[in-house]
């Protein structure tokens, strides 16, 4: 893979809000349209979840994200030490290889660090195809629940 301009590294306390700014903004304009009332307002308290923010800042809920400069243009999640939780990457920077990259980052993470060498994900809709690209296997068909449609994939690292 080639080397990108951007760096990807741990993401610090105070980049939770642009984060997840990142991520209302990107699934308003991808994903959205194709969930129920109910599906937007979940996502939504998912994100805005302060338990979910308190275990980031505790290290139980990992974020990695990709920068150009300062600025945030994707972001990935971690929960229960090898379940992708959120993969968002800025409209402008699509197709530029920064999904493909957040996942080489969790994955050397994974790894070296945590000794995991399988990582899973409910795929979005939208998701699935880059998901597909990168070598993750669906487990199960689309489910939806609360409103969410998913595909229930994994990736052996």
């Amino acid at each position: 893979m080639p080397k990108l301009p951007y760096q990807i590294r741990s993401a610090y306390h105070d980049e939770w809000d642009d984060a997840m700014a990142l991520a209302w903004k990107t699934f308003l304009q991808f994903e959205a349209d194709i969930y129920t009332k109910e599906g937007v307002r979940n996502f939504e308290d998912f994100i805005t979840d302060t338990t979910l923010h308190r275990m980031f800042v505790t290290g139980s809920y990992q974020m990695f994200v990709a920068l150009d400069q300062a600025k945030i243009i994707g972001m990935i999640t971690l929960r229960n030490v090898s379940h992708i939780s959120l993969l968002f990457v800025d409209e402008k920077y699509h197709r530029q290889g920064i999904g493909r990259a957040l996942i080489e980052y969790l994955r050397e993470y994974l790894l070296s660090e945590a000794g995991i060498d399988k990582v899973t994900v409910n795929s979005s809709p939208y998701g699935v195809d880059f998901y597909h690209k990168i070598g993750f296997r669906d487990i199960r068909p689309e489910e939806e629940k609360a409103g969410i449609k998913y595909t229930p994939m994994e990736f052996i690292l």
